[in-house]
C-alpha cells in the first residue's frame, strides 16, 4: 500500500497547474473579447457622429432654398460656400482625422422622369428637376494603422 502512494504522489499538484493553465487561458479569453467590445464601441460612436452630422447637413439644405443653383453654392465642397465651411469645420472637430479625409458633398441636378425618357410635351406644368445629394464623410480612429483605409459613411438624398 505504501509503494502505491509513492506512485501517485504529485498526481494532484499536476492536475492543480492544469486546472490554472485552463482558467488562465479562460480569462485571456475574456480579456480579449472585453477589448473588442471597447474598440467597436468606440468606432460605432464615430460612425454614429458621421451620421448625425450628414444628417445634419441635409437638414440644414431642406430648411434652406432648395433650387440647384443656391445648393451647389452653398453646400457643394467644390464651391466652398459658408454654409459648407462651417459644417466642415463641425465635422473635423467631431471625427478623428477628418483634417487628413476632408467630407465631400457633390449636388447633382436629376431632371423629371418624363424628360428623360423624351416625353418633355407631356410633362405636366410645375414639374421641376429635383437635386441629388451625395455626402461623404470619412475618419480614422486613433491607434489605427496607417495603412489601414479610412473609415466613411456615405448618404445620397434627394432634394426637391
Amino acid at each position: 500500500m505504501l509503494n502505491l502512494q509513492r506512485k501517485q504522489s504529485g498526481v494532484m499538484l499536476l492536475e492543480v497547474l492544469i486546472s490554472l493553465l485552463i482558467f488562465a487561458l479562460g480569462v485571456l479569453g475574456l480579456v480579449g473579447l472585453q477589448a473588442n467590445a471597447v474598440k467597436q464601441s468606440g468606432q460605432s460612436k464615430y460612425r454614429t457622429d458621421a451620421t448625425m452630422l450628414a444628417n445634419e447637413l441635409i437638414g440644414q439644405m431642406w430648411m434652406s432654398n432648395r433650387t440647384f443653383a443656391t445648393l451647389s453654392a452653398n453646400f457643394a465642397s467644390a464651391n466652398n460656400g459658408a454654409p459648407f465651411t462651417n459644417w466642415r469645420a463641425k465635422v473635423q472637430t467631431n471625427l478623428p482625422g477628418a483634417t487628413t479625409y476632408p467630407p465631400t458633398v457633390v449636388v447633382t441636378q436629376i431632371q423629371p422622369l418624363d424628360a428623360i425618357i423624351g416625353a418633355a410635351s407631356a410633362v405636366p406644368v410645375g414639374l421641376t428637376p429635383s437635386s441629388r445629394v451625395t455626402i461623404t464623410v470619412r475618419w480614422k480612429a486613433p491607434g489605427e494603422p496607417a495603412a489601414d483605409p479610412a473609415h466613411s459613411f456615405v448618404l445620397i438624398n434627394e432634394i426637391k
